[in-house]
């Protein structure tokens, strides 16, 4: 009897202690949580701070990723709207300080100062603070972030900014099935951090094709995404916001160039932007001239900190011509 208590004062003596070190080392048992919403399919749940991995992650108020705003901004920020997916986000891999926002934030206070050293040019530079808010989620398509901007507006900003990359212009209708059923769409906290470590890492996740099965429906989907651009390019006009669209590439279309599905999406997009006359970021060509294009990759789509870094430097000079 005495042994089988031992035995039992380990095993809880080790369980407590492995906890202790996913919880404080790594940040299970702590996910970020989703919420499933009618009209966006999903919203990551308002006023979260999380750390994953060490990295810093915060959800405002407006299931942004960034610190808690004012529904406007003050006369002297400029803020810029981001709409985007989990390329805009960041995910679980980025820390807060080096998203795609928070760069181009730090970018454009540098480029402003610069230009307001130029005395021809300084009466047109009226500001010192720089928002950029973070409105994105993980697999979000135009669909979603029309949505979005739809419930919420533009939050006094001057500039809306909608970040896609190639497989957005394939994205599906707004659906709330993965809330609660895949395991990257947890929407409570786990009963331990071991328990989410085997869930999220050992036991397989809903397969796929469930899911697009359930929300998949016939038609022109490129079509009905590229309508959901134009018409977030319509809320900002209405507001008399600067709309700028930029979209990053997958991996393989740099160098091996992109699928033929891929092209004939590109250029009904291209398209779009002239008939609508969007000012439009193609990252593609930009990424082959890169030096070192492995570098700007982490895997398949998402950016490395390098990627992050060249996408924010060349939107928040896009803004500055703005000007």
């Amino acid at each position: 009897m005495k042994f089988v208590l031992i035995i039992l004062a380990l095993t809880c003596g080790l369980w407590a202690a492995i906890e202790v070190l996913l919880r404080v080392l790594l940040g299970f048992g702590n996910p970020l949580i989703y919420i499933a919403d009618a009209e966006c399919g999903y919203l990551l749940a308002p006023n979260q701070r999380v750390r994953r991995l060490r990295n810093r992650i915060e959800i405002n108020e407006y299931s942004m990723r960034t610190g808690t705003i004012a529904p406007l901004p003050a006369s002297d920020t400029l803020r810029v709207l981001l709409l985007g997916d989990s390329v805009a986000n960041g995910g679980w891999w980025t820390d807060q300080t080096d998203t795609i926002s928070e760069i181009m934030a730090r970018q454009l206070r540098l480029q402003v100062q610069n230009l307001a050293t130029n005395a021809q040019l300084s009466s047109k530079v009226n500001y010192s603070k720089f928002e950029i808010l973070n409105a994105s989620a993980n697999s979000w398509g135009p669909r979603n972030q029309l949505a979005y901007a739809q419930r919420f507006g533009v939050f006094g900003s001057k500039i809306l900014v909608l970040l896609l990359n190639t497989d957005d212009l394939f994205a599906s209708a707004p659906s709330s099935l993965v809330v609660g059923r895949d395991r990257a769409y947890p929407d409570r906290q786990p009963l331990s951090a071991a328990l989410e470590l085997l869930s999220r890492y050992l036991l397989p996740a809903v397969p796929a094709s469930q899911l697009a099965a359930a929300v998949a429906k016939s038609g022109d989907v490129v079509g009905c995404n590229l309508e959901a651009i134009r018409q977030i390019r319509t809320i900002a006009v209405s507001a008399n916001v600067e709309f700028l669209l930029a979209v990053t590439p997958k991996r393989h279309e740099c160098g091996e160039g992109p699928r033929d599905w891929e092209v004939k999406a590109r250029e009904r997009l291209a398209e779009l932007v002239t008939q609508e006359k969007i000012t439009y970021i193609d990252f593609l060509p930009i990424f082959n001239c890169a030096a070192q294009l492995a570098t700007l990759y982490r895997d398949s789509i998402h950016l490395s900190p390098q990627g992050n870094q060249l996408v924010s430097q060349t939107i928040s000079s896009q803004i500055v011509a703005l000007f």
